[in-house]
């Protein structure tokens, strides 16, 4: 990988508002917050967000795949020496039962044959998750287990929560609080991040945010006790003034209706910069919000600068403090998750504390 210092694209974690940002929803909650750091930490680096959060309090955290377990119990340890609760949501098939059990992989199961595969290889430690309505993994409320050996946690998922007055989250709540009853003693998780904030109703044992954490607002939109965790931002390659009449990029994108100047930014769809983007995207350079120019394409964005002293080597900020994540994503018709989660490996990741 290249130093950071010198890549043209750069996504910098600020350790510190991810930080303030579990503490917030500990705090909104009122309940212990387990972590979600699937799909390498939404793109930040699961092992280094999941390693401050322990140094936070955090001691459960869920994955989504096996292999994704199986890389974080390496890099934080065996639970007997430190390490945390690592839950597979997942849960597991049969060819890999044996791997999460040696690794001391907790398997969320999903459906009975996951039951059979986790209880014929021994497992122990288990969490099960209820299907509330949202039809995708989980056992439906009428088809849930008695309570058996081994099981930790029961689990469902909003699929409406960040819609606060959609009556599903109640239906959802009123079916889940049905059967969880069965469970006596076992750890009852609810909540995903905009369920944090559905209010005490909505609270049972514990908290499952994942993109609140890393800087996405509860509604899908910016909200002012959720930090900025992500700073996604590129160097200017070129400055170069375009006649009026003349285009910018592939297919003729944008057409100046004016002399204007145009920096070409190293920021394009290899590095997860939407191409989505065009026409309605914008970044924050020099002190302003500005917008793309025609289509983005694999390595370079365009940005009109007209007005500004922007130079070669001067940073573009694509999304982050003063180009807010929510807002960025609906610039591009898409949601906070996919924006994060579309950073690709050969942008470099650098963490401040």
């Amino acid at each position: 990988m290249r130093d950071p210092i010198t890549a043209p694209a750069l996504l910098s974690v600020d350790l510190d508002a991810l930080a303030r940002n579990y503490r917030t929803l500990g705090q909104v909650s009122g309940l212990p917050v387990h972590p979600v750091v699937k799909a390498d930490g939404y793109g930040l680096g699961a092992q280094a967000v999941a390693k401050r959060l322990m140094g936070e309090g955090a001691d459960t955290f869920f994955v989504a795949r096996a292999a994704e377990g199986l890389r974080l119990r390496s890099a934080l340890g065996p639970q007997g020496a430190g390490g945390p609760v690592i839950y597979v949501l997942d849960g597991c098939r049969e060819d890999e039962a044996n791997a999460l059990k040696a690794a001391d992989l907790r398997p969320v199961l999903n459906h009975p044959s996951q039951m059979q595969a986790w209880a014929a290889a021994g497992g122990e430690t288990c969490g099960l998750q209820i299907d509330t309505g949202m039809n995708r993994l989980g056992v439906r409320p009428e088809d849930a287990p008695e309570a058996f050996d081994g099981l930790a946690l029961v689990l469902t998922h909003l699929a409406c929560a960040d819609d606060p007055q959609n009556p599903m989250n109640r239906r959802q709540r009123d079916l889940f609080a049905g059967v969880v009853g069965r469970y006596p003693g076992v750890i009852r998780s609810f909540a995903n991040s905009s369920g944090c904030f559905l209010g005490p109703d909505f609270a049972f044992d514990a908290v499952r945010p994942g993109i609140c954490l890393y800087g996405g607002g509860p509604e899908g939109r910016p909200d002012a006790r959720i930090a900025a965790v992500a700073t996604l931002t590129a160097r200017v390659l070129q400055v170069r003034d375009v006649p009026a009449g003349e285009s910018v990029g592939y297919s003729q994108g944008y057409f100046a209706d004016r002399p204007i100047r145009v920096a070409t930014v190293a920021a394009g769809y290899a590095d997860g910069l939407l191409r989505a983007y065009s026409p309605a995207g914008a970044v924050f350079i020099a002190g302003e919000t500005r917008s793309l120019l025609g289509r983005v394409s694999m390595d370079v964005c365009a940005v009109d600068v007209t007005g500004l002293d922007v130079a070669v080597g001067d940073p573009v900020e694509l999304f982050g403090p003063n180009r807010l994540l929510d807002d960025a994503a609906a610039a591009a018709g898409t949601i906070s998750y996919e924006l994060l989660t579309s950073i690709t490996p050969r942008v470099p990741r650098a963490y401040s504390q």
